[in-house]
C-alpha cells in the first residue's frame, strides 16, 4: 500500500472510530512485531504481558466508543498507558529493546494519553 494510500485509510478509520481508538490500533500494529524481537526467555513472560494490556487498552477504547457512560473505561484505559509505559521501560532496562524502539513507544505511548485525556476531559464537559 503507498504512503498516501495509507494516510487516507488511517483517516478514514480514525472518522469512523475516533482518533484515540485508531491511534492504539496503529500502535498494536507496531508493537506486538517489536515485542516479537525480546529474547525468547522474555517473549513469553514480559512481552505477552505487554502485548496483553495494549490489547486490553485496545478493548477499553471500543467500549467508550460505543458506550454513552465512558468515564470508566476512558480511567481503565489511562491506567493501561501507564502499565504500558513501566513495562516497556522494564524491557529497555533488560536490554530487551533498543532505544530507538523506546523511544518510540515512550512517544506513541504519550499521544495516545493525550488523546485520551482530551477525550476524558469532552466528555466529562459534555455530561455537566
Amino acid at each position: 500500500m503507498s504512503p498516501q494510500r495509507e494516510i487516507l485509510n488511517a483517516e478514514h478509520h480514525a472518522r469512523q472510530t475516533g482518533p484515540a481508538l485508531e491511534a492504539a490500533y496503529r500502535m498494536l500494529l507496531w508493537l506486538i512485531p517489536a515485542v516479537d524481537k525480546f529474547p525468547r526467555t522474555q517473549k513469553y513472560l514480559l512481552g505477552e504481558r505487554i502485548q496483553r494490556t495494549a490489547l486490553d487498552l485496545l478493548e477499553l477504547l471500543i467500549a467508550a466508543t460505543y458506550s454513552k457512560t465512558r468515564q470508566a473505561a476512558l480511567e481503565q484505559a489511562n491506567l493501561c498507558i501507564e502499565k504500558l509505559r513501566i513495562l516497556f521501560r522494564l524491557a529497555f532496562d533488560l536490554r530487551h529493546t533498543d532505544l530507538k524502539r523506546y523511544e518510540h513507544a515512550a512517544r506513541q505511548f504519550d499521544d495516545l494519553g493525550r488523546l485520551i485525556g482530551g477525550w476524558r476531559k469532552a466528555d466529562r464537559a459534555a455530561q455537566s
